[in-house]
């Protein structure tokens, strides 16, 4: 089995092959993807790891797949897209996940940045996520169990956070959360009506643009084991 399991981590035959991870990665740059070492990580992180066994076939499409409890895998296009948008200032020490969900998206901001503090409302959820990147050896994660509207106030600030969920409205906890300089990057809305935004803390306030149209679960109050 442990044979098996570093076979498929290097991405061996069939639905890990480099051949499909690769037309993965000419599609996300014909997408308009331009990081070069966002595109590398993506290319190298076995995503087929972090979903269902039943669902690995479809691992390396550019779509979103289910991972239980009514919250999905994002597809690897807005991983991609929101990583570069918060890497974007320039390098960052400290970036706050908010929503651990399968642990895909984290498994990639930890091979770009030096920390990662990640929270999640679910708690078996992200019990397996922990356990997938510590396959990956991936040490430089921190995980919080708790609420995503509260961040995590103790660790305070962050260069940068990244939410996989969609917010009715920027919570405030994690604008107080944001250094100076700061990037947050995050969907905002509900139901099919959600647009992506970045607000960077500035010396006098936030500054904030919205970019893409996005369609992500919502951003729910409360752990929940």
């Amino acid at each position: 089995m442990a044979r098996e399991k570093d076979h498929l981590l290097r991405g061996g035959i069939g639905m890990t092959s480099q051949r499909t991870r690769e037309r993965l990665i000419e599609r996300l740059y014909d997408e308009g993807l331009s990081n070069a070492r966002v595109l590398e990580v993506i290319r190298r992180t076995p995503r087929h790891l972090f979903v269902d066994e039943a669902l690995a076939h479809r691992a390396y499409e550019d779509t979103a797949l289910p991972i239980g409890h009514n919250q999905t895998i994002s597809q690897p296009y807005i991983v991609g897209r929101m990583t570069e948008l918060l890497l974007a200032g320039g390098p960052l020490d400290k970036v706050m996940e908010i929503g651990t969900g399968s642990g895909y998206q984290t498994a990639v901001l930890a091979q770009l940045v030096e920390r990662v503090f990640s929270v999640e409302r679910i708690q078996s959820l992200q019990d397996r996520a922990k356990e997938r990147l510590v396959e990956l050896k991936l040490r430089n994660v921190v995980f919080r169990w708790g609420d995503g509207w509260e961040g995590w106030p103790a660790l305070a600030p962050y260069n940068g956070i990244l939410v996989t969920a969609a917010a009715t409205e920027v919570p405030q906890a994690l604008l107080d959360q944001l250094a100076p300089g700061g990037r947050l990057v995050i969907p905002v809305g509900a139901g099919d009506v959600q647009q992506l935004m970045l607000i960077v803390r500035e010396e006098n306030g936030f500054s904030r643009h919205l970019l893409d149209a996005v369609r992500f679960v919502p951003l729910r109050n409360g752990p929940l084991a």
